[in-house]
């Protein structure tokens, strides 16, 4: 099992490439289900969730080829068995994402109940009531979710769908089984984080009718027949957010290309008020920082709120800065899992439910610490490149699941740090 060895200290200086969006790049390769022309993705990142998403929809008989240089060609006219195994699905829970899609273009879809981090209570029962809502008969048994079309239906039918509670995932379903769907379909509550909007936007180019994608209102008119496209996959926020964090905390100077500003607004406004210097520049965002900065709290909460995906990284940051932050987490009740391996570090945290009280501390010394999902990962590589000695980070394939050449990019930007086994 792969281990990254890092030696803290060293300021980070320089220049660093942000992939394509993790949570974006999944839904699009999905979406290629709702049609049996090519559609190509570029700037999709090398990434463990993304080889077994493909992987997944080449199991239905579907070709997907990658290119070194980040382009996907993904051809669904041969797709053979409209199902997701337990098997291929169970480290992912995007995989849900195949449901919307199958069902539209071919009215029934077998796919397995999703794993992913263990971060808590991910429940689908938002994305059953809302195929249902849109005539689906569905049934949870051994494990899976078995949806088909009524008897004599040959397309889903639109609906009002309102969810008990924002759901990106959902949001998703809804958005491209509506696209192939019978008439007008409104997706209340809808959740508008900026991939959403991407994948709306390749689903226009695929010939979708659909207005209000960024807004907790979207309006979907179902069409006869989606065709291919040439679909750009957007830059990773989270991503951009933990090199921000991470340049941050080591008080060091760097400009992140292809870097959205205007999708990490939240989080941005808090680097300001801790001290850094960020400003959009020409196709990317410029940071940069000296000294120990001012510690912040925040509440998680929906997009455009501060993520929850950069909880973990921005406590790292508070943990070496001045003063004290209480960080709130509000959307997944399991996700303070970093916080007993960067007390190891040296870090001073408490925890009361959902709340973390963090008091800053001037320095904190290299151990051995253990990653327990995927941005807590980020949070304890962040922590290392701060702390006295040698950190060693454990379990990172979580961190292959949603960070391209992490390491890569870090020694790119001066930091010491290596891989082994």
């Amino acid at each position: 099992m792969d281990k990254l060895l890092i030696r803290g200290g060293r300021q980070l200086q320089g220049e660093v490439q942000i992939s394509g969006a993790k949570n974006a790049a999944l839904p699009e390769l999905c979406a290629c289900l709702l049609t049996a022309e090519p559609v190509t993705l570029l700037n999709v990142p090398r990434l463990k969730d993304v080889s077994t998403m493909l992987t997944l929809i080449r199991n239905m008989g579907v070709g997907a080829e990658r290119q070194d240089d980040g382009r996907v060609e993904v051809t669904a006219g041969t797709l053979s068995s409209p199902e997701a195994p337990y098997e291929l699905v169970k480290t992912m829970r995007a995989s849900v994402l195949a449901l919307g899609p199958l069902l539209a273009r071919f009215g029934e879809a077998t796919v397995s109940l999703p794993g992913g981090c263990a971060i808590g209570s991910r429940p689908v029962d938002q994305h059953i009531k809302g195929m249902t809502a849109m005539g689906a008969e569905i049934v949870v048994e051994h494990g899976y979710m078995i949806a088909k079309l009524p008897t004599g239906w040959t397309r889903l039918k639109g609906a009002r769908i309102a969810t008990d509670m924002v759901t990106v995932t959902g949001t998703e379903n809804f958005l491209m089984a509506a696209t192939l769907a019978e008439g007008e379909t409104v997706l209340e509550n809808a959740a508008q984080e900026p991939e959403i909007t991407d994948l709306a936007e390749m689903l226009i180019k695929m010939g979708a009718k659909i207005e209000g994608h960024g807004t907790s209102r979207i309006v979907i008119q179902g069409v006869d027949k989606l065709h291919g496209c040439t679909h750009q996959v957007v830059a990773d926020r989270i991503e951009t957010g933990t090199f921000l964090c991470a340049v941050a905390a080591t008080g060091g100077e760097a400009l992140l290309k292809h870097g959205r500003l205007d999708h990490l607004e939240a989080v941005i406004e808090k680097l300001r008020d801790a001290g850094a210097t960020v400003t959009s520049v020409d196709d990317g965002i410029h940071i940069k920082s000296q000294g120990r900065l001012k510690s912040q709290s925040f509440r998680t909460t929906e997009y455009p709120g501060f993520p929850t995906d950069m909880q973990a990284q921005f406590m790292a940051l508070n943990c070496i800065s001045h003063g004290t932050a209480i960080v709130t987490e509000t959307i997944f009740e399991n996700r303070f899992m970093h916080v007993n391996e960067m007390v190891r570090l040296g870090a001073s945290i408490q925890i009361d439910g959902k709340v973390s009280v963090v008091e800053g501390v001037e320095k904190l010394s290299g151990a051995t610490v253990m990653a327990t999902d995927l941005r807590a990962s980020a949070s304890l590589v962040i922590a290392g490149l701060v702390a006295e000695g040698e950190t060693v980070v454990d379990r990172i394939y979580h961190l292959d699941r949603g960070y391209d050449q992490m390491e890569a990019k870090l020694r790119g930007l001066g930091a010491d740090i290596e891989r082994f086994k």
